[in-house]
């Protein structure tokens, strides 16, 4: 199923289609397309939510329908997993010739963002991440303001102190906000804070880790194959093979039945989030 090209979300009205896959409603957008929507928010002085998902990302929205319409609420929802893009391609005849992969769509804007002087924020992590972050950063960026870097909380927090975290970064003077705080807690915490923080904001998940230094990436090879989850995987065994093993046949049985159209449409009455206030 397609939508219309303005969703619930607070962005442009040039957005680009979304499609349901599983009842998410994912952009079919580019990397040019997805900088160009952030680059403009952010000379507007304009919230814009964008998060990039894959397989993961999509199931805790199919399984959860408090949170896919969280995701639905988001004004870019990326397809960042070869699956994902296969889905809008196979399904809606996208023709994306690419995924936006969250760590190199975050290499993306931070190079625009230092060609147009818009300084950058980063939330979540810890502080030891954040510092190896902001150094390896600079090295490959050396034109980067980064004027703002805020470890996770690790817990969560009332709407008052939710108020005070988004009032710090919105006054650091930064104009573009990466959030780092792995799926799905990132959509909710965009999600909250859509109406407090006005700039674009992007939840990229595992690229902090990545462009840190920490986590080693899937050879290139790997990753257009739609391969990248096996070597995370073998990376990460014991924090990942419930996601890998479970949710990704889930993902291709629910996706065959909605390809037949044997998936029952989701039910647009989902019930309000509550408020969960993740930091």
């Amino acid at each position: 199923m397609s939508v219309p090209l303005q969703g619930e979300g607070t962005g442009s009205a040039a957005a680009p289609p979304r499609h349901e896959v599983l009842g998410v409603r994912i952009s079919a957008t580019d990397y040019n397309s997805a900088c160009a929507a952030v680059r403009q928010a952010a000379q507007a002085g304009r919230p814009l939510t964008v998060t990039a998902l894959a397989v993961h990302g999509v199931m805790t929205g199919a399984l959860d329908a408090e949170h896919r319409r969280r995701l639905n609420a988001l004004d870019l929802v990326v397809p960042d997993g070869q699956p994902v893009r296969w889905a809008l391609n196979l399904l809606f005849g996208a023709g994306l010739p690419d995924r936006v992969y969250g760590p190199e769509l975050t290499l993306r804007v931070c190079r625009m963002a230092a060609a147009e002087g818009l300084p950058v924020a980063f939330y979540g992590s810890q502080q030891v991440v954040l510092d190896d972050l902001r150094e390896k950063l600079l090295q490959r960026i050396p034109g980067l303001k980064i004027v703002a870097m805020v470890p996770s909380r690790f817990r969560r927090v009332d709407r008052a102190e939710q108020a005070e975290i988004a009032a710090s970064l919105s006054a650091s003077g930064a104009r573009i906000l990466f959030v780092g705080l792995g799926c799905p807690r990132q959509e909710t915490w965009l999600y909250e804070h859509r109406d407090l923080i006005r700039m674009p904001m992007l939840a990229v998940g595992a690229a902090f880790d990545f462009h840190a230094g920490r986590l080693p990436q899937a050879p290139p090879a790997m990753q257009r194959r739609g391969l990248e989850w096996l070597f995370r995987l073998a990376s990460e065994p014991r924090r990942l093979w419930r996601r890998y093993l479970f949710l990704n046949p889930l993902y291709i049985t629910l996706l065959l039945l909605q390809a037949a159209g044997l998936r029952r449409p989701v039910a647009p009455d989902t019930p309000a989030p509550k408020h969960l206030g993740y930091a």
